[in-house]
């Protein structure tokens, strides 16, 4: 079985509005169609703020940190690991009947 994951960083939008170059590979639904032409299972993930050194970085006032902190309904940053028991679900066996998903690990603020 083959399967593709692609992946979009929170603030998409916000980084393109403050000049970042952000590297993204989001499935829209043409791609989706195509991508499911050629490969058994065809899922994207869309990443929250995540604790690394670069969200440390641009949250590192503490003012800044605290509103965007506000806009997550669950109220903290996801962990690395957050994201990699997603993708490892989505690589696994147990969501062998999942394709075409857009699997959103973002604590909530999407659903706003």
């Amino acid at each position: 079985m083959m399967t593709a994951l692609g992946f979009a960083p929170f603030g998409l939008a916000g980084h393109h509005r403050s000049g970042r170059v952000v590297y993204r590979l989001a499935l829209d639904h043409p791609d989706r169609v195509q991508c499911l032409a050629v490969l058994d299972r065809c899922n994207s993930v869309h990443t929250g703020p995540i604790e690394t050194a670069m969200l440390q970085e641009a949250w590192g006032d503490p003012a800044i940190r605290a509103e965007r902190l506000g806009r997550i309904p669950l109220g903290r940053i996801g962990t690395p690991d957050d994201i990699a028991y997603g993708v490892l679900y989505l690589a696994s066996d147990e969501s062998s009947f999942v394709t075409g998903a857009e699997l959103v690990i973002d604590g909530g603020a999407t659903a706003q």
